[in-house]
Formats: structure tokens, sequence, C-alpha cells
């Protein structure tokens, strides 16, 4: 199984993808995806869109994992935020991935083991589980933690559903 996640933002989307080969999880791409600040608001979603479908293209996962909208104190930044991910989740549905989302807490449990651990966590968990050696982004370690929590959820699914119909 190969999976894009996504931790989407209006000025830094980050993404990444895994594959999973058993036990083992491998790091296939990663990065951060910057919309020129000097474009519109509509560019700037318009260049995610095509900038996640670029990725979908090139890396070619089997399904897609966003990062769910947290409540925000400021509504403008929290609807922006949900406009970002709209875009992203548009171009994997257009690449015919199923989508699936995941709150900040889930993946940063099923990550670290701890739902509020914080960035600095995140970034050095994902770059352990996954033999990162280089530095790494903090919007594409969430968006490669995304993607690991993803994996771990279907892993499990796959083994109540056998453990059921025995």
């Amino acid at each position: 199984m190969r999976v894009l996640g996504i931790d989407p933002g209006s000025r830094h989307t980050g993404y990444g993808v895994v594959a999973a080969d058993g036990q083992r999880l491998i790091a296939v791409a990663h990065g951060c995806i910057q919309p020129p600040p000097d474009r519109s608001f509509a560019q700037r979603l318009a260049h995610i869109h095509e900038k996640v479908a670029a990725v979908i293209d090139e890396a070619a996962p089997d399904e897609m994992a966003v990062e769910d909208v947290f409540l925000a104190r400021n509504v403008k930044s929290a609807l922006r935020l949900g406009e970002a991910r709209g875009a992203a989740i548009l171009a994997g549905v257009r690449m015919g991935l199923s989508v699936h989302q995941y709150s900040a807490l889930q993946v940063k449990q099923a990550v670290v083991g701890y739902g509020r651990a914080g960035k600095d966590q995140v970034t050095q968990m994902i770059r352990t589980l996954l033999a990162l050696r280089t530095s790494l982004n903090t919007h594409a370690a969430d968006a490669l933690a995304v993607a690991v929590c993803h994996i771990n959820t279907r892993t499990s699914q796959r083994r109540w559903k056998s453990l059921e119909s025995r």
C-alpha cells in the first residue's frame, strides 16, 4: 500500500508519500507546497490543487489521507484552512484516489503514542520510523505522519476483519 498524506494550509501544504512493505514503512516522497504569496487566494488554491495532482501523478499512491480541520479561534483562518484542504482533496478525488480524514489528535496518537505531542516530537518520531537521515520540514513531517496514521489504521482494520471472519 502506498499512501499520500496531506497537511493542508493556504501558505504551506505539506505532502508525504509512504509505502508499506510488510512491517516496513518507506518514505517515497515528501515536501512542502508553497503558493506564491503575491497571488490571489483563489490562485493559491489552484496552485495547491495543481501541485498535489502532480505529486499524485508522479508518486502513484493508492490512497490519500488528509489532516482534518481543527477548531481555531480565528474564523477566517479556519475557513482558509478548510478551502486549502478542499483544493487538496479535490485533486485526490479527481485523480481517482479514495480520501480518508484524520484529526491531529488521531495522527499524533498513531505516530507518537500521545495525542498532545508537539511538532518536534512528531518530526523526530517520523524521522525514526522512516529512517530519514536528513532534516525534515515540519509540514512535510506532519504529512508523512498522516500517511503513517492511515497505514496503521488500515492494517488494524484488516486484522480485525480477519479475526471477525474466523
